[in-house]
């Protein structure tokens, strides 16, 4: 039995917690709107024909803001298709992922669904294939009240008031060479600053994104940030990251300690951006908005159901439709704790994607909709994570990963909300074959009690909910957890996620 340590002190901050450090991400890619958020003739379909079931997992998961219409989608995209009558809509080849958009949920459609869903729009627009003309046009159809010739029609599609979207994204990935309109970080970094500085003449109150690294792992990484941000760091609030785990054969150790990984990104970006404000003497500080992450078999993709031939462009087809297991669920809800921990620079993340498409939740057309394994740490922080994330004292031994080198066996955060006096601790025990005997020191808390402890874990790893099983992996309580003289002691079973909740006694 291995024993771990935590303090918990509310005094020690890491930062307040933005509530869009729960976004998603909704892009025109296989099966997400399509068959995934919008099927008419289901069952639980309305008027609108969106799915009412995906609706209300969608607000079980607790999405804040949410990035679209992509993705690599976007920088083929152009946006006027995708508003207007639906009959005169034209269909457009997706160069992206090899399939054919028939732009029957454009932007009014999706803006009605998010009203549903309880979410706000993180609009995306094209820098790959249009540029500083059509940014505005965009902006001026969704932000402008009235009496201008795109912003009339928008009130003719049905829409009288604006969209008024607060925040944007310059551009998609890029940096990368798979990207249309790929461009080296010079060339980006002038068109992202001209589009940002034309949009802010429009309306200077946005919040702006800027494209950094798609990965850290790119060959540019790190000199890519530094030289956009060179150009565009006046003019934008965010600069973004882009990560995907998956597990490489034989190497189930460093898969666990993803989280690493996600940390030293975090860091560096930060430290990068630093010295840009450093060297330009700005006061200005540059957040970072995780607006893509998740657990990706990207292999499983590129192997098996890639979409490829000249005259073979379908609607809608299953791609990237991964099945997360026990173990997947575990590693992301060590990416969740990765980014509470940095929530001082990290205040807004897009969990890449929602629906059929690597994504928590799954649909069948015509069938039932089911929580991905991954459903169930992303509900519960987004749930119990309030307040302020907090500066940990852990201890706790280390374990040897080919990637990371030693990492710590424990990964954990905890939340404080002055308010309401909840506090949360998120705990994930990395050993493949050991249980932790975890105390925390909740003195300087006061005098709390245990809400409840649920921890994420089986015996089978590799265990996921599937169409014929769609119950099979849950949270369940962790009855080991109890409260004794301002000590929690709680077991935490190899390979597992946990979630405490804690109220003011």
């Amino acid at each position: 039995m291995i024993s771990a340590h935590l303090t918990v002190d509310p005094h020690f901050r890491i930062g307040a917690i933005d509530r869009r450090l729960f976004g998603g991400f909704v892009e025109h890619l296989g099966r997400h709107v399509y068959d995934g958020i919008y099927e008419p003739g289901h069952p639980s379909a309305d008027a609108d024909g969106f799915r009412q079931d995906v609706v209300a997992l969608v607000k079980e998961l607790g999405v804040s803001t949410i990035r679209y219409p992509g993705g690599n989608f976007v920088s083929g995209f152009r946006w006027e298709d995708s508003v207007g009558p639906r009959a005169e809509r034209p269909r457009r080849l997706d160069l992206a992922w090899h399939s054919t958009e028939t732009n029957e949920v454009g932007l009014h459609e999706f803006q009605t669904w998010l009203e549903q869903v309880g979410s706000e729009l993180m609009l995306a627009v094209n820098l790959g294939t249009r540029g500083v003309a059509e940014a505005l046009d965009l902006l001026e159809y969704t932000n402008i009240r009235g009496g201008t010739a795109l912003s009339e029609s928008r009130r003719a599609n049905g829409r009288d008031l604006p969209f008024d979207v607060r925040m944007w994204c310059l551009g998609n990935e890029m940096d990368g060479p798979w990207q249309l309109g790929h461009r080296s970080a010079d060339d980006y970094g002038k068109l992202a600053t001209q589009t940002a500085k034309a949009m802010r003449q429009l309306d200077p109150e946005l919040q702006l994104v800027v494209c950094g690294s798609s990965s850290r792992a790119m060959p540019t990484f790190g000199e890519w940030e530094r030289v956009v941000l060179t150009h565009a760091y006046d003019d934008v609030d965010y600069i973004s990251c882009h990560a995907y785990y998956e597990e490489k054969a034989g190497d189930r150790a460093s898969f666990l300690a993803s989280g690493v990984d996600m940390d030293r990104f975090i860091e560096e970006v930060v430290a990068t951006a630093d010295h840009v404000k450093a060297v330009r003497g700005s006061d200005k500080t540059i957040d970072i908005s995780f607006d893509e992450w998740n657990v990706w078999y990207i292999e499983r993709y590129h192997g098996v159901d890639k979409v490829t031939g000249i005259d073979n462009w379908p609607i809608a087809p299953r791609i990237l439709e991964d099945h997360y297991s026990v173990l997947d669920a575990v590693v992301f809800g060590s990416l969740m704790i990765s980014l509470l921990k940095h929530a001082d620079r990290v205040t807004s993340a897009s969990l890449a994607q929602l629906v059929n498409v690597i994504a928590p939740i799954m649909t069948e057309p015509g069938g039932p909709a089911w929580r991905q394994t991954t459903f169930f740490p992303f509900a519960t922080t987004s749930r119990l994570a309030r307040g302020a994330a907090l500066q940990l004292k852990l201890e706790a031994p280390l374990y040897d990963t080919a990637q990371y080198g030693a990492v710590p066996v424990v990964d954990s955060v905890a939340t404080h909300d002055d308010a309401s006096g909840a506090s949360a601790v998120f705990l994930v025990n990395r050993s493949q074959d050991e249980s932790v005997t975890m105390t925390v020191d909740l003195a300087t808390l006061g005098a709390v009690r245990l809400v409840a402890a649920e921890t994420l874990s089986d015996d089978e790893l590799d265990v996921a909910n599937t169409l014929d099983d769609p119950e099979r992996v849950a949270l369940h309580p962790n009855t080991s957890a109890r409260i004794v003289d301002g000590v929690l002691t709680v077991e935490l079973p190899p390979v597992s996620w946990t979630a405490i909740e804690l109220a003011g006694a």
